[in-house]
């Protein structure tokens, strides 16, 4: 029994489902036709799809042209960034590869003041603040480490606002000192660029960053550093011992090259016009490191040339008799000498010349023993004198300067000047010699012409092609500005023809079905039609004469029958020609106007 009664169940169970999907199948589709048979819907449909496509255009022409805010973000930077605008209701995108983040362009800079207001985005690293977070009993060692870890940030921040860098960092390797010069170790540094994209370092800013990095750390020179770029290139200078010249040797050449062309121009410039003079100037320049020391020595014999360093003087005396005593002076120094000759002097002998020899003899021999007597009794004296004199000695120690000019080499040329020919027209002549003379000399006198250090300069007085001295500006059709404005006149242009394909295409056509469609009221059935139903078309007739009747007893005065019947059969067939051609344009309006009549019989 139980299950009969559960399968009656699940019977009625399936038929009242049937009976529900089937209700719902035919309301369905009674609310299909029922918008079918509505000839206003098409016209509802095309005027919506219309609004929605203009709107969609619309759009697309006004959207906000989109600029890069930041690129090349870390994950957390990009997170905290993307936040921010999401709270403040801005609009952004990604690019393609997903390393840059677009915002409209006309707020890219007020974004980027408000975003850095709240510190985004961060600074890579960390820099002096970490040094603000110590705890108390902190090792010396973690003091150090965070220290190093603090300069390493600073400096990254410091190279990352350089233009060309998007991201940096710097490894330190700071000095180890020691009481033994051998063990020291001097500190030396790592930095890793990350270049924009299309940007390049000079070889003057790969300078620039290294003295940076060197000034900020102690004990740390310029060639212990090393610079790489993303693409692990080296940018900074191997210390390879290479002779070869180095970008800055020949920036500075240009440079001084320039310097002297530039010189020479203005010069010449008044006196001939800005174009019609060129120079170039070659320079040799000698970046060898020489050093030199020299040592002098002049002689000094001229006694009053002669600068005494110092000077010694020693007595001695040997003999009997004491030194001489008493108060120092002349006469006590020196003892009383015995006199040369004798007292009682011989007598003098005219005798003869043998006589006088023997004279002169024995008084010499007298002399020389009373010198002897008189060293005897006295003792002996000899004296000791030393002078030093300084010798006249120079020490020169010369370093000679790098980049020195060794040799100018300069080249000008000059154009015609303004003249008349032998016919006396207007042309371009060239100069004298004269002119040409005071031009050279002139230039000579700019540059430091030196003929000792091998200078040489050329003059060349020659006319100018002016042809292609100013390039032709580009047509007006090629212009930036035109293209963009063309392009946004385009989009509202676009806009516009759209919206007229659907107004007269779409929209007209259906506005004119339902305004010009005559209006089709369908005979109501009288008393006379009724009893006349049979005889075809005495009811229409019928209905048709009392119409006419009444609409003839309201604006006209009566006629005659004749002319009433004439005018009754005109009508019909007025009538009956607008419901064929109503039939045969709309179908459907026939069918549901037939529809109708059968629904009411009913």
């Amino acid at each position: 029994m139980s299950t009969a009664a559960s399968s009656s169940t699940e019977a009625n169970q399936g038929t009242s489902g049937q009976r529900q999907g089937n209700a719902a199948s035919g309301g369905a589709q009674s609310f299909v036709a029922r918008l079918r048979s509505n000839p206003r819907v098409p016209l509802i449909i095309a005027a919506a799809a219309s609004v929605a496509v203009i709107a969609a255009l619309l759009m697309w022409a006004s959207s906000p042209d989109y600029r890069v805010l930041y690129s090349t973000l870390t994950q957390e930077d990009g997170g905290k960034i993307v936040s921010e605008l999401d709270s403040m209701g801005v609009p952004y995108e990604f690019s393609e590869n997903g390393q840059a983040l677009l915002v409209p362009a006309d707020r890219v800079n007020k974004l980027r003041m408000q975003l850095a207001e709240q510190g985004l985005p961060e600074a890579s690293g960390v820099g002096y603040e970490l040094m603000d977070e110590q705890s108390f009993g902190i090792s010396q060692f973690t003091e150090h480490v965070n220290y190093q870890r603090a300069l390493e940030g600073e400096l990254s921040r410091t190279i990352e606002d350089l233009g060309p860098v998007s991201h940096a960092r710097v490894h330190l390797a700071m000095a180890k000192p020691s009481v033994f010069v051998r063990e020291s170790e001097p500190a030396s540094a790592s930095v890793m660029l990350d270049l924009q994209r299309g940007r390049v370092l000079g070889e003057g800013q790969v300078q620039a960053i290294m003295h940076l990095v060197s000034s900020s750390v102690s004990e740390l020179a310029t060639d212990d550093i090393s610079i790489v770029d993303q693409t692990g290139s080296l940018l900074s200078p191997a210390s390879d011992g290479n002779d070869a010249l180095s970008g800055t040797q020949l920036d500075y050449v240009a440079r001084v090259e320039r310097s002297y062309a530039e010189r020479i121009e203005s010069i010449l410039a008044p006196i001939l016009g800005a174009r019609n003079v060129k120079a170039e100037v070659s320079a040799q320049l000698d970046f060898s490191k020489r050093e030199g020391t020299s040592e002098t020595y002049s002689p000094n014999q001229p006694p009053n040339e002669a600068a005494v360093r110092s000077e010694q003087s020693s007595i001695t005396y040997s003999g009997d008799s004491d030194l001489a005593m008493g108060i120092p002076g002349a006469l006590s120094n020196q003892p009383p000498g015995t006199a040369a000759s004798p007292i009682n002097a011989p007598q003098e002998n005219n005798d003869g010349e043998g006589d006088d020899a023997q004279d002169d003899d024995a008084q010499a021999e007298d002399g020389d023993n009373a010198a002897t007597q008189e060293n005897a009794a006295l003792g002996r004296t000899s004296r000791d004198n030393t002078i030093n004199y300084e010798v006249d000695h120079q020490v020169e120690h010369v370093q000679h300067q790098t980049g020195a000019i060794e040799r100018l080499n300069a080249a000008i040329v000059v154009n015609y000047r303004d003249g008349v020919d032998e016919d006396g027209n207007p042309a371009r002549v060239p100069l004298s010699d004269d002119e040409i003379a005071n031009i050279r000399s002139l230039v000579q006198q700019a540059m430091g012409f030196s003929a000792a250090r091998g200078d040489q300069l050329k003059v060349v007085n020659s006319p100018f092609d002016d042809t292609n001295e100013k390039a032709p500006e580009p047509p007006w059709w090629e212009s930036t500005l035109l293209w963009s404005l063309a392009a946004t006149l385009g989009k509202y242009l676009l806009i516009g023809l759209v919206a007229l394909f659907l107004w007269f295409k779409v929209l007209r056509p259906l506005v004119q079905r339902q305004t010009e469609r005559p209006a089709f009221t369908p005979a109501t059935p009288s008393p006379a039609g009724a009893t006349a139903g049979a005889g075809g078309d005495g009811g229409a007739e019928a209905y048709a004469t009392t119409q006419a009747e009444t609409a003839g007893a309201e604006e006209e005065p009566p006629v005659p029958p004749q002319k009433r019947r004439e005018r009754r059969s005109a009508s019909y067939e007025q009538n009956l020609r607008d419901v064929r051609e109503i039939a045969q344009e709309d179908p459907r309006l026939v069918a549901m106007i037939v529809r109708g009549w059968m629904g009411s019989h009913e």
